[in-house]
């Protein structure tokens, strides 16, 4: 975990960005030794929201099948692709 002062994102910005896209993850901000926010570069930040996306897709697929609601085997789905594609 990397902390900073936010007078080091003021005095020091071009370094930090630097930091941030070497060791690829987040650093903390902090204002009177609070914290206050965290610093990201654009592609970490996508990054995890495609990560978040994709772990709510499947959170809510096992909440489906724990519910008992139909699944499909993925030679079901070729099947009823190739039907549709052959008709």
């Amino acid at each position: 975990m990397i902390i900073k002062s936010s007078s080091t994102l003021r005095n020091d910005y071009d370094n930090l960005v630097k930091l941030s896209n070497e060791k690829n993850e987040p650093i903390y901000i902090t204002r009177n030794g609070e914290g206050e926010m965290v610093f990201l570069s654009i592609e970490a930040y996508e990054k995890r929201e495609a990560e978040l996306k994709l772990l709510q897709l499947l959170l809510a697929a096992e909440r489906n099948r724990l519910a008992g609601v139909p699944t499909h085997t993925t030679d079901s789905l070729r099947r009823e692709l190739e039907d549709i594609y052959n008709a």
